[in-house]
């Protein structure tokens, strides 16, 4: 039985890296971000994650909203902090 739904998995993913999919189903989305289904229904419950209904039924989510919306919050790097104090500093620099 787990062999089935490993499989059947991983055909979902290989769909969704060939075929360039612009909007995902549900499992899709859980494949595609590694969100477990009953966190993404929370998510999707509490409107916390941009999603579709179209018939009231099925949930289906835009690729491209899911990604903007995994990368939110996003926090720099020691490295980005550094150089935006060092462009700081030098844009104003005392005379």
């Amino acid at each position: 039985m787990d062999n089935i739904l490993i499989l059947e998995r991983l055909a979902r993913l290989e769909k969704l890296l060939v075929g360039h999919k612009e909007v995902l189903t549900f499992e899709e989305t859980c494949d595609y971000t590694g969100i477990s289904r009953s966190y993404l229904y929370k998510l999707t419950a509490s409107g916390t994650i941009p999603h579709s209904k179209p018939n009231g039924k099925m949930i289906f989510f835009e690729k491209d909203k899911v990604v903007e919306w995994l990368l939110q919050n996003k926090r720099k790097s020691k490295q980005e902090i550094h150089e935006q104090a060092l462009e700081y500093v030098l844009k104003h620099k005392l005379k």
